[in-house]
């Protein structure tokens, strides 16, 4: 059993770097249960993020995968290396979460990744992004997130969690939420409850886009007023002539009356392809 966070990090003299979200976990019952959420065996390559302290690569090492853990923080590097390194399956890269090359990764085993990571706060949308942007190398990405960011990812049509993030994530992927963990248990205690969020990539997407540059600014401009019709929202955001979205909306059997948070995935879809239709 490895040593809890504060004691190693008192052994190297170090700190928890604040303006980097560190927020460190060495509880194994929650660890067991992130990865338990990987659903990963000895044929698999996984690709934690953020490895940190090592606590999270041991129980990821356990499960017999190989284990590439990318760390960016210099100072933890060494200790990674050394305290990691009678495990043959695991490999230490100096990486940054946000902008590592997964395709060649997935090029180098033959095969889709399994991608994990207890992530920072203000860093996580972006390296969630960052990831799907690259789904045809990942088979799977389970991510500790601040709890409200992973119910906004798996949240349905008709609450106010649904957005953006729900309908852009879920055109690829089928997304559930199976573990909590308290703050309390990380080193430095967050401010906020976390989650475990768990993302499935589709073979295909949930519904055809078309064109995936235009449906985006669809979904962001449909929910930019939330309190707006669909109709408002869309004018406001300037998607497209008044005209062209009347017919849009008339092609695709949408009521421009109703709210974006009402649409599902498929809907947003097909209002997209009928603006880029009737354009």
């Amino acid at each position: 059993m490895a040593d809890s966070p504060s004691v190693i990090l008192r052994r190297h003299g170090l700190r928890p770097k604040k303006a980097w979200g560190q927020n460190f976990l060495g509880d194994d019952h929650h660890l067991g249960a992130i990865a338990e959420a990987c659903r990963i065996g000895a044929d698999d390559t996984v690709v934690e993020l953020g490895a940190g302290l090592g606590h999270l690569t041991r129980h990821l090492a356990a499960t017999g995968a190989r284990v590439v853990a990318v760390e960016r923080d210099r100072d933890l590097v060494p200790i990674l290396r050394a305290d990691l390194e009678p495990l043959r399956n695991v490999e230490v890269r100096e990486e940054n979460a946000a902008t590592i090359d997964l395709a060649a990764l997935a090029a180098e085993t033959g095969r889709k990744l399994v991608v994990v990571g207890n992530l920072p706060y203000h860093l996580s949308t972006e390296i969630l992004f960052h990831v799907e942007s690259q789904r045809d190398s990942v088979s799977r990405m389970v991510f500790l997130l601040q709890r409200e960011v992973t119910e906004r990812i798996a949240a349905r049509p008709g609450g106010k969690e649904y957005g953006v993030l729900s309908v852009l994530l879920q055109l690829h992927a089928d997304v559930d939420v199976p573990h909590r963990v308290p703050a309390g248990v990380f080193t430095p205690p967050p401010e906020v409850e976390s989650a475990v969020v768990r993302l499935e990539l589709r073979e295909a997407p949930r519904a055809d886009p078309g064109d995936e540059e235009l449906f985006r600014r669809v979904v962001k401009g449909a929910f930019a007023q939330r309190r707006k019709t669909l109709v408002n929202s869309l004018r406001g955001g300037r998607i497209a002539s008044p005209e062209i979205l009347a017919a849009a909306l008339e092609r695709s059997g949408i009521d421009g009356g109703r709210r974006a948070e009402t649409l599902a995935v498929e809907e947003l879809a097909a209002l997209a392809r009928a603006i880029a239709q009737a354009g």
